[in-house]
C-alpha cells in the first residue's frame, strides 16, 4: 500500500497509543495487569515520494497515561486505585519528563523495521520494534521496554510481594493518511 507523500502529524485523533503492563510475584493474584492510553502524544511520519516511511519520531506526556482496563484481578479496580495508579507512576515510576522516540532507520524489506533511539525518564538507549501496515492505511505494532534499562525500578506494593514485570508492551494502532492516486 502506497502512503501519501509529505509529512505527516499523529495524535490521538489518529489512533491509540497504550502501554500494557503485567504483574508477577507472591501477591500477584490482589494485583491487575494494565492497560494504560496515553492521552496527549503528537507522532510525525515523513514519507517518501515512492510512498514509503523514512523517518517516524514521536513525544509522549508521562501525565496523560489514563488507566483503561485491570485485568485478571480479584476485584475491579476502583476510581480510588485508579488514582493511586496514576499517582505512583507520576511520582515512582516515569516522572513528568516527555517520552520521545527518534528513529535512525527504516527498513521496509518483508515488513517494517525501526530503528532509533527511545528516551524515557531522561535516560536515552536504542530502540526496535516491527511495525506491521494494512491494506486499509492502519499502522500497528508493539514496542517491548524493559524499565530497568532506562534507570526505571518496576513498581513493587505489598512489601515487593507484588510486582510489575521489567519488560512493559507500547502498542500503536493508528490510521495513516493514504494516497488515493496511488
Amino acid at each position: 500500500m502506497a502512503l501519501a507523500p509529505g509529512t505527516h502529524t499523529l495524535g490521538p485523533d489518529s489512533g491509540r497509543l497504550e502501554v500494557r503492563t503485567y504483574r508477577e510475584g507472591l501477591a500477584q493474584k490482589v494485583g491487575h495487569d494494565l492497560v494504560l492510553e496515553c492521552t496527549r502524544w503528537r507522532a510525525t511520519l515523513e514519507v517518501s515520494p515512492d510512498g514509503q516511511p523514512s523517518s517516524v519520531s514521536f513525544e509522549a506526556d508521562p501525565r496523560s497515561l489514563e488507566v483503561r482496563e485491570g485485568l485478571h484481578g480479584l476485584k475491579p479496580l476502583s476510581d480510588s486505585d485508579r488514582r493511586d495508579i496514576k499517582d505512583n507512576i507520576e511520582r515512582k515510576v516515569l516522572g513528568t519528563k516527555a517520552i520521545s522516540f527518534q528513529s535512525n532507520a527504516i527498513d521496509s524489506v518483508g515488513g517494517m523495521t525501526v530503528r532509533g533511539e527511545l528516551e524515557i525518564a531522561g535516560a536515552r538507549r536504542p530502540a526496535s520494534f516491527e511495525l506491521v501496515l494494512g491494506e486499509d492505511g492502519r499502522l500497528s505494532g508493539t514496542c517491548p521496554v524493559v524499565q530497568s534499562e532506562f534507570g526505571i525500578k518496576p513498581y513493587r506494593g505489598f512489601m515487593g510481594a507484588l510486582k510489575v514485570r521489567d519488560e512493559v508492551e507500547v502498542v500503536l494502532d493508528v490510521q495513516l493518511p493514504t494516497d488515493a492516486g496511488a
